[in-house]
């Protein structure tokens, strides 16, 4: 077996990171160790502070309170240009003007990289992305996907230990989409980078993340590996935020019970249920019932027929239940 390639990422902690204007808070006493060389997903809907703690991280907008070390140095009060970041925006921020080479190679320029390292690097970057017929074209003569290479050419060329990636996929149709994912998931392994991604999408957090930070009105609701986060989600939150279709809440003899739609079935006794609909998908149809006026989906294997109104019976293992407090929306063990 051959050996991994060195990592070259650096360590990211951030300290009980605090942001507020006024009397609005974006970020609520966040903490979060980001391993060297790990890919960690800050996930969570909008407006939750995810792209605040990234623009922290990158020093483009200050903490109200706390501490960012990279690479065990601190840097909460050093400008970007010294922290050791690259960044992905989600507008791809290309100069029009430019053509691809003099786009990725821009920010080695303006820190005055010499013309053979900015070649050495661009044509490793080049390599890596398979971008050498786009070099001489500019970015309003390439698609969304090529656009988004040129983008990740710029930060590979930074040959930074920390990458950020603020949403960089929202742009891309489904298909395009779940081929940049692989794409940008082998390069932060082939580079031994440390990644930190941003989006709201839980499918792209499940897909590529080996830590996820579910944020939620600017508080940290789960911290996890992604297999951790879906088998024991640590709050009804978490619980219906993570899975497609999410979680079932229900409402059962006084307790919240959590049932994935993956883990019912058809049965002759169970949970009695009155089809709402059925949604056929190829693989599965996810049928929405009603439990005790309740609604719940059931994504069942195959085809399955069953028109609106018929009766049936739902049932699941009982290590398939989760319990969460009706109050506090926590986990009971």
């Amino acid at each position: 077996m051959s050996n991994p390639p060195q990592t070259s990422g650096a360590a990211v902690r951030l300290i009980d990171i605090t942001r507020s204007w006024g009397t609005t808070t974006a970020l609520d006493g966040v903490s979060i160790d980001v391993a060297p060389g790990s890919f960690c997903v800050l996930l969570g809907p909008s407006g939750c502070g995810k792209t605040t703690c990234l623009r922290i991280v990158a020093g483009l907008e200050q903490a109200t309170g706390g501490r960012i070390e990279i690479g065990g140095r601190d840097v909460t009060s050093l400008p970007p240009a010294e922290r050791g970041v690259a960044m992905v925006f989600q507008s791809y921020a290309l100069f029009p003007h430019l053509t691809v080479a003099e786009n990725i190679v821009f920010g080695l320029k303006a820190r005055s990289v010499a013309p053979p390292e900015r070649k050495r690097r661009l044509d490793r970057a080049v390599e890596i992305l398979g971008i050498a017929a786009l070099l001489a074209r500019r970015p309003g003569q390439l698609s969304g996907g090529q656009q988004q290479r040129v983008a990740l050419g710029r930060a590979i060329v930074a040959e930074a230990p920390v990458c950020l990636m603020d949403e960089p996929l929202s742009n891309l149709d489904a298909q395009l989409r779940a081929e940049m994912r692989r794409e940008i998931l082998a390069l932060q392994r082939r580079l031994g980078i440390t990644m930190l991604y941003v989006t709201h999408d839980q499918t792209e957090a499940m897909g590529m993340a080996d830590q996820v930070v579910l944020l939620n009105q600017g508080r940290v609701e789960q911290d996890a590996p992604p297999d951790v986060m879906y088998a024991t989600p640590a709050t009804r939150f978490a619980a219906a935020f993570i899975g497609t279709p999410p979680m079932n809440l229900l409402q059962l003899d006084n307790t919240l019970v959590g049932i994935r739609p993956e883990d019912l079935r058809l049965a002759e006794t169970g949970l009695a249920a009155t089809v709402i609909s059925a949604e056929y998908l190829g693989a599965d149809t996810v049928v929405s019932c009603d439990i005790q006026g309740q609604t719940a989906l059931a994504r069942l294997p195959g085809r399955v027929r069953l028109a609106p109104g018929t009766k049936i019976h739902l049932d699941h293992n009982p290590g398939a239940r989760h319990r969460f407090d009706a109050t506090t929306g926590l986990r009971h063990h």
